[in-house]
C-alpha cells in the first residue's frame, strides 16, 4: 500500500444508515492510499449505524488494513444533512478533506487519486467529479451522475477550464460525495450560511476563487434507494410540470438571501476573489431581487419578466427559458 503524501481526512456524516453504512466503511478502509483519519458525525440516528460503522471499521483493522483513526461524533438532536457536514468538516484535521455520504461504495484509488491530484495541482482547493450510479443493492444502473444531472458539454468544458464560477451561479454541479477539498478552503467557507448545503457553498466558494477542478472520472458507485435525502433521481416529465404550476411560496425569497449570502462572503474575502466574480455575484443579485418582487398577477409580470430576459440574466443566473416560464406560469 501506498503512503499519503498529505495527510487525509474522511468526513463521514450519517443519519439512520444501518443498510449500507458497513459496506462505505469498508470501501474507505480499504483504499490503495491510507486516510489518516475517518471523522465520522452522526445525526441522531434512532437505529444502529454507528455500532455498525464501529464494528466495519474494527473488521478491516483486524484484517490486517492500515485503517484511518475512527473519531466519532453522535449528535444529542437532529441537524440536517448541511449542519452535520459542517460539524464534521470543522472536526477534520487533515490537509485534505474527503466528503463521504453513508450508502456510497468509494473505488480502491479516490484517495491515490485526490492525494495526486492535489499534489499536481497546487493552485486548486476544490476537486469533484463523477461517479457511477448503482441501484440499493448495489447493481450498476447504466448510467453515470454527469448524465443524471444532465450536466452539458458548455457546462462541462467550463468548469474543465477554470470557468467555473458562472455555470455554478446558474446550478449547482458538483457533489459534495465526489469531493476532496484542501483545509484551506474550509478555513474561508465555516460556518455555512442558513440558505445552502454544504457542497454547493464550498462549490461556488473556489470557483469564485478559480480554484476548483472536475475530472470526468467515475469516483465512487453512488447508491440511489427510495431512503437518499439528498440524490441524483432524475425528475419525471409530470413531476417537472406540476413543480411549474406550483405556488412561488417563498422559493425565490429564499433564492435572493442565498445570493446575498455568496456576495457578502465574497465580498469578505478581499483580494483573493476577482472582480469579475463580485460583479457575477451582484449581478445574480440583482436577477434575483427582479424575480421577488414580481406580482402575484400572471399577466402583470409580463412586461417584468421581458426586461429581465433582456439583461440576460435569465440565461446566465437563472437556468434560461426554463427559469422564464416558471416566473410566467406559477401561481403568484
Amino acid at each position: 500500500m501506498s503512503q499519503p503524501c498529505h495527510s487525509v481526512s474522511v468526513a463521514l456524516c450519517t443519519c439512520n444508515g444501518a443498510r449500507f453504512v458497513e459496506e462505505q466503511i469498508d470501501s474507505i478502509c480499504r483504499q490503495t492510499v491510507a486516510a489518516t483519519e475517518l471523522v465520522l458525525c452522526d445525526d441522531a440516528s434512532t437505529d444502529d449505524t454507528v455500532e455498525r460503522a464501529r464494528a466495519a471499521w474494527a473488521r478491516c483493522r483486524d484484517a490486517g488494513w492500515q485503517v484511518p483513526a475512527l473519531r466519532v461524533t453522535v449528535q444529542p438532536r437532529r441537524l440536517g444533512v448541511a449542519a452535520n457536514f459542517a460539524a464534521a468538516l470543522a472536526r477534520c484535521s487533515g490537509e485534505l478533506v474527503v466528503l463521504s455520504d453513508q450508502d456510497d461504495r468509494w473505488h480502491p484509488d479516490r484517495l491515490e487519486h485526490a492525494v495526486g491530484f492535489f499534489a499536481a495541482h497546487p493552485q486548486a482547493l476544490l476537486l469533484h467529479g463523477n461517479a457511477d450510479l448503482v441501484d440499493a443493492a448495489g447493481k450498476p444502473l447504466g448510467l453515470d451522475l454527469f448524465t443524471a444531472l444532465d450536466v452539458g458539454a458548455q457546462e462541462l468544458e467550463a468548469l474543465e477550464q477554470g470557468r467555473a464560477f458562472e455555470p455554478l451561479l446558474d446550478r449547482n454541479l458538483a457533489t459534495g460525495a465526489t469531493m476532496a477539498v484542501r483545509q484551506e478552503l474550509l478555513a474561508l467557507a465555516l460556518p455555512i450560511p442558513a440558505h445552502w448545503i454544504h457542497d454547493e457553498w464550498l462549490a461556488a466558494l473556489a470557483a469564485a476563487m478559480d480554484a476548483l477542478a472536475v475530472t470526468r472520472r467515475c469516483l465512487i458507485d453512488y447508491r440511489q434507494h427510495g431512503a437518499n435525502q439528498i440524490g441524483a433521481r432524475q425528475e419525471s416529465w409530470h413531476e417537472a410540470m406540476r413543480r411549474l404550476v406550483s405556488p412561488r411560496g417563498d422559493f425565490l425569497a429564499f433564492r435572493l438571501e442565498r445570493a446575498r449570502e455568496l456576495r457578502c462572503a465574497l465580498e469578505a474575502l478581499g483580494l483573493r476573489v476577482p472582480a469579475r466574480a463580485l460583479r457575477l455575484a451582484g449581478e445574480k443579485v440583482a436577477h434575483h431581487a427582479v424575480r421577488a418582487a414580481l406580482p402575484a398577477n400572471r399577466l402583470l409580470r409580463t412586461l417584468p419578466v421581458w426586461r429581465e430576459w433582456r439583461t440576460g440574466r435569465y440565461r446566465r443566473f437563472g437556468r434560461g427559458l426554463r427559469g422564464l416560464a416558471k416566473d410566467l406560469l406559477e401561481r403568484g
